[in-house]
């Protein structure tokens, strides 16, 4: 196959924006699409191969087995094994679990799977874990392990039959990732089923090369279709975010935007003749290998500190280079017949497999374990944990009665057992938005902040007053006019409108834990008070913990914990909540409270109340009250302005 150095480009393309996007840079907000191009490519690398030999007569499962091996797992596993001491020197024992869970997952090539049950890509805490990245590899891993066979399957039928075949899985898999991104988000994500549609879009290229005989003489054709796909490619970098259901028609954009390039972007196009440029096929070659390295120095430097921007730059910087020494000497050198031989590469590989499979089961065994933190330590930590399926710690506080979830249109049930859905509940308890015996009401709206508002409130809440509630984990507010049985976000905050309409509420309490703008809030406050509402109220952000407060203080304070610490906080919500104060629009009827002024002071943010940091922790995650806070929080401040 002759080497085409703007493929290498492409890879270029497609490596960045995703670097970029992980380290959190504006303008990159849809660089997670370089993914999407990496499967174009691949598809149709490894589709021009296969089709290749057959047609030669050459074509071998094993040898097409050696080579992906050749190229995917000797950099993987150096990769895993340096991240293994820092693993042990930084994660505490639940995290060094995961981790060690990941392990196995990942040389066992159902990342994606493992990925799938126990988080989600855009979530805040997914940042820090070393080895999330290697989802989407287990799904061409995936793919490599079928593609080929249903190819051998079909090839007697003829080329034809094997385009109209793919065509058909082509088409079921974009159509299920469409409907399944709106309904059962993580996982359209995440499984091969609703991402080897990507890939065919790569390996019809091959097909049609070969239909079409000769390949696109006209430049000025070829000059248009490139840039059509380079900008297409560029528009979903720039204006794609995490809000977009994802995969669904709109990856059609960055992925026909690659086919597009590799069909008509050849070296004498405008497109071409930029992605063969040295920059870009230097960063081509090196890009599965920068791929690799990238998100556990981003994961790793996150779990120590709170990166600047020029530090998150320097990483970037640093993945390249790491990228170019595995390249250099891991990647290039097993890749060389005359260095490994198949029976070599087949060996190693079953070797490294099962040395990691033993590692990482002597982590799970261990439960993390492996003594890095004191069993003081240990029994502290477990307090904290909710990892789900069990939520041993929202059990034990009895908090889904304390944040009210019968009122939260969001599946938890669900969610719990790793089928997270945007469908909402069908209903929710009618005592969330009725009012019987006539009294006034405080309307709380807006996701999981929202409902750690309430606790407190009941507990201080006056005998002539009722707390109604419509907050649905995840849903920060907005006006919805349409209902939409689709997403339970638009249902629960298009439901809970129509009740504010209805019941006319003496006080809107909104809270939430993202996208608070002073333009929003002032449009939202001014839109409540015309449907009735004597009053809004919009809580600032709370105190966000890196890490999450337990570990923060397990980490940097177990022995003598300060009231107030900064270690571990997340600046940039005091820069935030600064910004609001100076620029949101109060007035009599609409007010706005900062959380932390209440929560803060100039020796940094409360880690506890009372003398028992377990039962008076402020935060038990990443910034979510409390009961024991949100009842301090209503008792000295938020009770007296809401029941006023």
């Amino acid at each position: 196959m002759k080497y085409r150095p703007e493929i290498d480009g492409l890879r270029a393309i497609a490596i960045l924006p995703v670097i970029f996007f992980h380290a959190g840079f504006d303008g990159f907000s849809g660089g997670y699409i370089g993914v999407d191009i990496f499967y174009v490519i691949s598809g149709y690398l490894i589709t021009s191969l296969i089709l290749s030999e057959k047609d030669c007569g050459t074509f071998k499962l094993a040898n097409f087995y050696e080579r992906r091996a050749r190229r995917i797992l000797p950099a993987l596993f150096f990769v895993m094994a340096i991240c293994m001491p820092f693993a042990w020197a930084l994660l505490l024992p639940q995290d060094l679990k995961a981790f060690s869970e990941s392990i196995v997952a990942v040389v066992t090539f159902v990342s994606n799977i493992f990925f799938w049950r126990t988080s989600g890509y855009f979530e805040q805490a997914s940042e820090l874990k070393p080895l999330l990245h290697t989802w989407s590899l287990s799904v061409e891993e995936q793919f490599y392990l079928f593609f080929p066979l249903l190819l051998l399957a079909l090839w007697r039928f003829g080329k034809q039959k094997i385009t109209f075949a793919l065509v058909t899985i082509f088409f079921a898999s974009l159509t299920f990732a469409h409907l399944d991104s709106k309904h059962n988000p993580n996982a359209a994500f995440f499984l091969l089923p609703t991402r080897v549609w990507e890939l065919l879009v790569g390996a019809f290229i091959p097909f049609y090369f070969q239909r079409a005989k000769v390949k696109f003489h006209n430049l000025y054709a070829n000059e248009f279709a490139s840039l059509i796909g380079f900008s297409l490619i560029i528009f979903s970098i720039a204006k794609f975010d995490s809000a977009i259901p994802y995969p669904s028609l709109y990856t059609l954009a960055p992925t026909l935007g690659a086919a597009l390039i590799i069909i008509y972007g050849q070296s004498n196009t405008t497109i071409g003749r930029l992605l063969s440029t040295t920059p870009f096929t230097f960063i081509g070659l090196l890009s599965y290998s920068t791929y690799l390295w990238h998100q556990p120095l981003f994961a790793f430097a996150r779990r120590a500190t709170q990166p600047t921007t020029f530090e998150l730059a320097a990483l970037c910087a640093i993945s390249v280079l790491l990228a170019y020494i595995s390249w250099k000497f891991i990647e290039t050198p097993f890749r060389q017949k005359v260095k490994f031989n198949q029976k070599q590469i087949f060996t190693y590989s079953i070797l490294g497999i099962i040395i990691f499979i033993c590692i990482g089961s002597y982590g799970i065994w261990r439960k993390g374990d492996l003594g890095q933190v004191s069993g003081e330590k240990k029994d502290f930590l477990a307090y904290f944990d909710n990892t789900s399926p069990e939520w041993q710690y929202s059990e034990k506080l009895d908090l889904f009665r304390k944040i009210r979830n019968e009122c939260n249109f969001f599946d938890i049930p669900k969610y719990r057992i790793g089928q997270q859905t945007r469908t909402p509940l069908t209903t929710i308890d009618s005592s969330c938005y009725t009012n019987p015996e006539d009294k006034k009401i405080v309307f709380i709206w807006g996701d999981s902040h929202a409902q750690r508002l309430y606790w407190g409130l009941k507990q201080n809440q006056p005998t002539n007053w009722t707390l109604l509630q419509v907050a649905s984990s995840g849903c920060s507010p907005k006006i919805i006019y349409k209902e939409n049985k689709q997403d339970y976000c638009d249902y629960s905050n298009w439901f809970a409108i129509q009740k504010i309409q209805t019941l006319k509420p003496q006080v809107v309490l909104i809270g939430q834990n993202i996208d608070h703008n002073p333009d929003d809030m002032k449009t939202i406050a001014k839109f409540l008070l015309l449907q009735g509402a004597s009053k809004v109220i919009f809580t600032g952000p709370t105190p966000h913990w890196r890490i999450g407060l337990p570990y923060v203080i397990a980490s940097e304070h177990f022995k003598q914990t300060p009231r107030y610490i900064t270690a571990g906080l997340d600046k940039s919500i005091l820069t935030l909540d600064h910004h609001l104060k100076n620029n949101f629009p109060e007035s009599e009827r609409v007010k706005y409270i900062s959380l932390i002024d209440y929560f803060c002071n100039t020796n940094g943010c409360i880690t506890h109340f009372g003398n028992d940091i377990r039962t008076g922790i402020s935060s038990n995650d990443e910034g979510h009250l409390t009961p024991t806070s949100s009842i301090h929080l209503a008792k000295d401040l938020l009770g007296d302005i809401v029941f006023k």
